[in-house]
């Protein structure tokens, strides 16, 4: 393949877009990470993500990915043959409950149909069931990166509250936070489970746990075993800014110029900017006759959109297709949804002309591969970003 004039469109759902500013915040010399300056950055980082995951508690960052915090969460809280409450929302989902049961945990997994979020009532009934209080966690994923769909977080607090059960509430933040209202200690989180990839804007490679009190309590008496995601082993280091081993020193780099870029911008900005383009995406696949995946428009993310292929053509071919011709790459169908939908990522790094562009190859692409649509989806969209 010969060279390709203009820029990517990488407009999968992350890894997301790395600004300049990241970019140029990693590529600084390594430093001695037992020195004053490195000390000095990780405890700025550490008050930059209390304000990102609006927390007074503890938050420790890994050199992992997301899958990694996943297993943090659990082995520092939990003991060999107790039962996590878990809710079949889609790939992620599933693959975090793949992780508790190599662990040794039960799962208790509710089943569900890709196309909705955790439905709070049941999160109530399921509960107040357990009479005998065996599920120790509700574990939940914030934004379901594989569907498009974000449950809602303060109305399944609430309902694990009616409920008056003691249970930790673990949340899977990994493709909400930075770009999704997210309030660990107003909606009662014990542990919410981050990386860098997705609307920390940087490349992957760090892995997130904010803690409650609540949760530090029980990993006192947790009996996984647990070396490399210790927390106490973290937290004891991270008072003083430094780290039990050795740290991505580049990546904190990275996360301490996105951290201060979000903070500039101001997290409520940042919200909405991702509710407008998800709205002006949805207008864009509506207009082309195509169908959303996600069912609730209480559930809609604001950072990604999945788009359900008419019934006979495959999904990945037009993927494919816009990659080689226009250099735009889109999410594929992940797990029972492979080659039926793709995903059109707007979160991170994005402004409207990013987003007409990608809106536009993906129109381009409908037209050359046959597939039945409506045209018009681009001009829905501009009509919506242009109005406000």
């Amino acid at each position: 393949m010969g060279f390709k004039s203009g820029r990517h469109f990488l407009q999968i759902p992350g890894p997301t877009n790395v600004p300049e500013r990241v970019l140029r915040a990693l590529s600084r010399a390594t430093i001695d990470h037992r020195g004053p300056e490195f000390a000095q950055m990780a405890r700025e980082l550490f008050h930059g993500l209390q304000q990102i995951f609006k927390t007074a508690g503890t938050v420790v960052v890994y050199p992992a990915s997301g899958t990694g915090a996943w297993e943090a969460a659990l082995v520092n809280t939990l003991s060999p043959g107790d039962t996590v409450l878990m809710f079949e929302t889609g790939h992620f989902a599933a693959l975090w409950r793949s992780v508790a049961l190599k662990l040794g945990l039960v799962v208790d997994f509710i089943p569900g149909d890709w196309r909705r979020g955790v439905d709070p009532a049941v999160v109530e009934e399921t509960l107040a069931a357990d009479k005998a209080r065996k599920i120790k966690a509700v574990a939940v994923v914030h934004n379901e990166t594989s569907t498009g769909v974000t449950s809602r977080l303060d109305d399944i607090r609430q309902a694990i509250d009616r409920a008056g059960h003691p249970a930790l509430f673990m949340v899977d933040t990994i493709s909400s936070l930075g770009s999704i209202d997210y309030r660990q200690d107003e909606w009662g989180v014990d542990v919410g489970v981050g990386c860098s990839q997705k609307g920390l804007m940087l490349p992957p490679g760090l892995g997130l746990n904010a803690i409650s009190r609540k949760a530090l309590d029980a990993s006192q008496s947790a009996r996984l075993p647990r070396s490399y995601w210790d927390w106490e082993a973290m937290i004891r280091d991270n008072r003083s800014g430094f780290f039990p081993y050795t740290p991505a020193t580049n990546l904190l780099y990275g996360l301490r110029e996105s951290l201060r870029m979000l903070i500039e911008e101001g997290l409520d900005h940042v919200f909405n900017r991702h509710l407008r383009h998800a709205e002006a995406t949805r207008r864009a696949v509506r207009a082309w006759g195509l169908e959303i995946l996600c069912l609730n428009p209480e559930e809609y993310s604001p950072a990604l959109t999945t788009v359900v292929m008419p019934e006979g053509y495959d999904a990945d071919a037009l993927r494919k297709l816009v990659l080689e011709r226009f250099d735009l790459a889109l999410g594929t169908g992940l797990g029972k949804l492979k080659g039926r939908v793709f995903r059109i990522g707007h979160l991170g790094d994005f402004n409207d002309l990013m987003l007409a562009g990608t809106l536009c190859g993906v129109e381009m692409g409908l037209s050359l591969a046959g597939i039945p649509f409506l045209k018009g989806g681009v001009a829905a969209a501009l009509d919506f970003l242009s109005g406000g």
